[in-house]
């Protein structure tokens, strides 16, 4: 039976038992609930559609997450120096595009792994990437953002890749960062 019936439903039901707006509500929500846990097929999955065209593409057109699915949303991260016991001098404590890169994709399947989840449950990336000072053109490194991310996407490790946004902005939360990136992951719940 569809989910909207039977909160209606019971909402009815409590309401003229006298339960009042307050607690149908809440009782209304709980069979709601109830009703999805039942309407979720034990055999659905996360879809991945893939970017029309001729080849394999880098990134996903979009991505399906069926009613049920535990999600997992990271804040942006950023990188970490190259050597920490060194103190920070500029860029280049943390490293070009790719390195910080590199090193926030590490950062992301550490916080992932601490939650039970891999980067193979990653559906959804936001990158944020500065002018690169050494192109001197003021554009991102967009060549070297890809290399990193093909380290975790697309890999031998991890054959899945993503729905993503990449944007060029002005600047991130500390001069010396060329990089940040959201994460967003989703898996099925272990039954």
């Amino acid at each position: 039976m569809p989910v909207r019936p039977i909160v209606n439903r019971v909402s009815r039901t409590l309401t003229r038992a006298g339960l009042g707006l307050a607690a149908a509500a809440a009782a209304a929500a709980a069979a709601a609930a109830a009703a999805a846990t039942l309407a979720t097929p034990a055999s659905a999955q996360i879809v991945r559609h893939a970017n029309p065209g001729p080849g394999p593409s880098l990134i996903l057109q979009s991505v399906t997450i069926p009613a049920g699915a535990e999600t997992l949303v990271l804040s942006g991260q950023l990188a970490a120096p190259i050597d920490p016991t060194k103190p920070v001098t500029g860029v280049e404590s943390f490293g070009d595009t790719k390195t910080q890169t590199v090193s926030v994709f590490t950062k992301i399947k550490a916080i992932l792994a601490e939650h039970g989840y891999t980067m193979a449950d990653v559906y959804k990336l936001t990158v944020f990437v500065t002018a690169d000072p050494k192109r001197g053109d003021g554009k991102m490194d967009f060549a070297g953002m890809n290399d990193g991310f093909k380290q975790f996407f697309g890999s031998a490790d991890n054959p899945n890749t993503v729905a993503r946004s990449t944007v060029q902005v002005a600047a991130l939360a500390g001069p010396n960062y060329l990089v940040e990136i959201e994460a967003t992951a989703a898996r099925m719940p272990r039954r």
